[in-house]
């Protein structure tokens, strides 16, 4: 299944259809990579403005990671997709078969990596808004905004599927380490995310 190359129509057509995938954390990857993109448009429209000439080289390396970031985070709706169908196919195993708990303790292992991976591109990105915001023109201020939020609403919505999880998991000790990773980030992110979109809301919206 190449989703990466889908088009808006097929991709969200297959979101909304019974197939296992896409799910939540491919929807989470593309949504990363749209505001992560948002915030790369912010530092296209800064760059070689007389006014923001001081802060040029730093918009531009912020432009560098935001692409890296948004191929990345792309790549990643692929990524979970392949790492989600095995567990798909493992709730079906009966469960008197004696490796049914193996197989799905792998699985679930799996399932829970590429939403992680998502999560932490996210809280990244998370940063990279914070400084657009900043440093980039006030004439897009409004997309750093925007852009926050939608890597806000991928980081909430990788937490999620990597904690779906992680609750499944008989390795209560790994599950617990990837638990509080997420919820000491998710705290952490979150809140920055929020005081971002904010202070952009009261200066220009407020």
């Amino acid at each position: 299944m190449d989703l990466l190359d889908s088009s808006i129509h097929s991709f969200t057509e297959q979101l909304a259809s019974p197939a296992p995938v896409p799910g939540g954390g491919g929807a989470s990857a593309l949504v990363g990579a749209i505001g992560i993109a948002l915030g790369d448009m912010v530092g296209e429209l800064t760059v070689g403005k007389k006014k923001y000439a001081d802060v040029e080289d730093e918009i531009k390396a912020l432009m560098a990671r935001a692409q890296e970031l948004r191929v990345k985070l792309l790549a990643c709706i692929e990524k979970d997709a392949t790492m989600f169908e095995p567990l798909s196919r493992a709730y079906g195993i009966p469960k008197d078969d004696p490796t049914r708990d193996t197989v799905m303790e792998k699985c679930l292992h799996d399932a829970a990596s590429a939403p992680l991976e998502i999560f932490d591109l996210c809280c990244e990105a998370i940063e990279l808004q914070r400084d657009f915001a900043d440093k980039g023109s006030k004439l897009v201020i409004s997309d750093a905004a925007t852009g926050v939020e939608l890597c806000r609403g991928a980081l909430y919505g990788a937490a999620v599927n990597v904690k779906v999880n992680t609750k499944l998991m008989k390795d209560r000790a790994y599950a617990a380490e990837l638990d509080a990773h997420v919820d000491a980030a998710l705290a952490k992110y979150g809140a920055m995310a929020d005081k971002i979109f904010d202070d952009v809301y009261q200066r220009y919206c407020g």
